[in-house]
Formats: C-alpha cells, sequence, structure tokens
C-alpha cells in the first residue's frame, strides 16, 4: 500500500498533531480508503520530511501525529521562472513540471502579445502543491500573482541575473550563459508570439539581464520554460 504524501503548513515535531485541511481528510477517507492509525508522509518546507499516522479521521476532519524525521531539510539551488501569461492549461503545464524540475518561485508575467488577461495563482499554487507531493520534494514553490513584465522588471533585485531566452537575437547558448553565475538566478520566457521589439530593448538595457539561446529551433513557450530550467539546474548542480 502507498504511502501518502500531504504539504502542510503547520510545523512538524514528534508527537505534536498536526491537523488536516478539509481537502486531505476528504481524499484520504473519500478517495484513498484510509482511516485511524494508517501512515502518511508529511513535509512543510522547513523540518524535513516526517513519518506519520492518521490519529482521528471523520468526513472533512483528520488529524496527523508526526512519529520521526525521515529526511532532513535541504535547500535547493534559487531559480525563480518568470513566464509569460499563456493559455490555462499551458500554464498548468509549466506550474507542475517547473516544481518537479525544481523552480522555488513561478512569477507569471504580462507582456505585449500575452495570450491571456488573467492568472488563476490558486489553481497554478494548489498544482504546484500537488506536484511536490508527488515528485518528492522538501518545499513547495512560491507562485507569485501576475503582474505586468515592466512592473516586476522594475522591482527586480539587481544582484539577481534576469536569463531572457531570446530566440531571434545573437546569445550565447543558455548552458554558456549559466556557467558564468550562480544562484539565486531567474529565468524568463516570453508568451507565444514572442517579445515584442520594445519588450526586447528595454530587457537588454537593462546590467542584470542576460540574454541566452535556446537552441536552433523556435520553441514553444512552455517547452521552452521547461528546457531552459533544465539546463539551469544541471549547471546549478541540482541534478548532482
Amino acid at each position: 500500500m502507498s504511502i501518502p504524501r500531504l504539504f502542510t503548513d503547520a510545523s512538524l515535531a514528534e508527537g505534536e498533531p498536526v491537523p488536516a485541511t478539509p481537502g486531505q481528510a476528504h481524499y484520504l477517507g473519500g478517495v484513498m480508503r484510509r482511516g485511524a492509525g494508517d501512515p502518511v508522509a508529511l513535509f512543510n518546507g522547513r523540518d524535513g520530511e516526517w513519518a506519520a499516522r492518521i490519529e482521528s479521521i471523520r468526513k472533512d476532519r483528520a488529524v496527523f501525529l508526526p512519529e520521526r524525521r525521515t529526511r532532513e531539510q535541504e535547500t535547493p539551488p534559487q531559480v525563480t521562472l518568470l513566464v509569460a501569461a499563456l493559455k490555462r492549461d499551458a500554464l498548468d503545464l509549466i506550474a507542475e513540471k517547473a516544481t518537479e524540475l525544481g523552480a522555488t518561485r513561478i512569477q507569471p508575467v504580462f507582456t505585449r502579445r500575452s495570450v491571456a488577461d488573467r492568472v488563476n495563482t490558486d489553481r497554478l499554487s494548489t498544482i504546484a502543491r500537488e506536484a511536490a507531493e508527488q515528485c518528492e520534494r522538501l518545499s513547495v514553490p512560491t507562485v507569485s500573482p501576475a503582474a505586468a513584465l515592466h512592473a516586476v522588471l522594475d522591482a527586480w533585485d539587481h544582484t539577481v541575473p534576469l536569463i531572457l531566452a531570446a530566440e531571434r537575437r545573437n546569445a550565447p547558448p543558455i548552458g554558456q550563459a549559466a556557467a558564468c553565475l550562480s544562484p539565486p538566478y531567474a529565468l524568463l520566457i516570453g508568451p507565444e508570439g514572442g517579445f515584442d521589439r520594445a519588450e526586447l530593448d528595454d530587457l537588454t538595457r537593462r546590467p542584470f539581464v542576460a540574454p541566452a539561446a535556446l537552441g536552433p529551433r523556435i520553441l514553444r513557450a512552455e517547452t521552452a520554460a521547461l528546457a531552459g530550467l533544465a539546463v539551469l539546474q544541471a549547471v546549478a548542480g541540482d541534478w548532482t
């Protein structure tokens, strides 16, 4: 029997009861058919992973009892993904796979060619949490509220390099561009139609922006986001 793995906001310590969310209680009791005494694994992004038991469960209420820590908390490379607002299915895919690839923050941005004018941050956060539970991460990436690209850039911490996926401009390959950097850093992926010229000119004038190429082919935005993240994580040592 597989052991359900769940994220909680609560602190984790031996013998300290942890309340389940109504959704977790329904999932465990109604979907997984688990009951009092059955094992679960808990993590909160701060205290590592804990083996726990279901102390009590009834309809939409449950309480967990942590028993022992099974994994110490780790600090992954700090990699932020900025991605233009895309259609819902594409953003859902990016939130899930970026979580699996270890992104620590996901920031949707509105650009002049964005195909969406709103982003459901709560939905993306839920997808990221569920992906973290499935892929055995010890943390869940932050999903920041969508904002205009220029506003995000104006507020940017200039000590954090921003790698720009610039497919139509001469730029070094992303692996080469990232080789001389170290986390924290970020990757910016444009909309399906690409950035317009004024946006690209504004980006390349900013001293913290480093243009990079993602290979010889034009990629869909979701493909570019995941391919770029994979390269950055490999360079950062996340895969070693």
